[in-house]
């Protein structure tokens, strides 16, 4: 019978993590693209808002997390981030903002930082 070490295991799921954490971030900067090739006012520019509202707000709630082995300086600039593009959809949302070239930059930065 084959049996895996427990950092194995580790190693591979943390692997897994960071594969699923790029595809949504993936997927957020895919939106928010289509989101600004099709209008604020869009179908797209609600999906995307929405979708990135959410991956947003579920990294931060990780980063707030005990659990989260982040050094505290790196997880309070990460939240920082957070907070400023969740601030930014809603300025899009409510019609103050179009700027989703800084969203999308944003979060390509963080994606690339996996």
């Amino acid at each position: 019978m084959y049996q895996l070490r427990y950092e194995d295991v580790m190693n591979d799921d943390m692997a897994s993590a960071k594969d699923r954490e790029r595809m949504l971030f993936d997927r957020s900067i895919d939106m928010l693209a289509a989101a600004k090739a099709n209008g604020a006012g869009s179908r797209e520019a609600i999906d995307a808002g929405y979708f990135t509202m959410r991956l947003w707000t579920t990294i931060i709630d990780d980063l707030g997390s005990e659990e989260n082995a982040l050094p505290k300086e790196l997880k309070a600039a990460i939240i920082s981030v957070g907070i400023f593009v969740l601030k930014e959809i809603e300025r899009i949302r409510q019609g103050e903002s179009n700027d989703y070239d800084t969203l999308i930059e944003i979060t390509r930065s963080i994606r690339d930082g996996l």
